[in-house]
């Protein structure tokens, strides 16, 4: 499986994952040109429950495939490659998205990361839903 096959499937799980809790889903692989840059920021999932717009990243990981740079850095987890640099992308792709869909940027709206470890032999995903793990 390619990095962008374990991805979509992880974004997939995601999505099932999260309608199971009681999200709506809104959008899919929004992506956003940051302003004044040549870089664009995605935003894997964009839901909502309680009156509250969540923007999801996802990391997904088929254990088939295990190094140990893809699963532990320095003692990080998977959610852990989440860094700051990415923060401030999704940060910025997720006030685009508000803006784009006339959403007051003084509603509630949180980010959260959601990791996806995928077992070929069991056919089974360990999630790990981290909720408002972006501030």
């Amino acid at each position: 499986m390619s990095t962008k096959q374990i991805g979509d499937l992880g974004e997939k799980i995601a999505e099932r994952y999260l309608e199971s809790k009681g999200y709506q889903i809104l959008d899919r692989n929004y992506s956003f040109r940051i302003e004044g840059t040549p870089q664009k920021g995605e935003i894997d999932i964009v839901a909502k429950k309680d009156d509250i717009t969540t923007f999801i990243e996802v990391k997904s990981i088929y254990q088939k495939i295990l190094r140990s740079q893809d699963f532990l850095i320095e003692g990080l987890s998977l959610e852990g490659k989440v860094n700051f640099l990415k923060q401030r992308k999704l940060i910025k792709s997720a006030i685009g998205w508000l803006i784009k869909n006339k959403i007051p940027l003084d509603n509630q709206w949180q980010m959260d990361v959601v990791a996806i470890e995928i077992n070929p032999k069991t056919k089974k995903a360990k999630i790990r839903h981290l909720k408002n793990a972006i501030i």
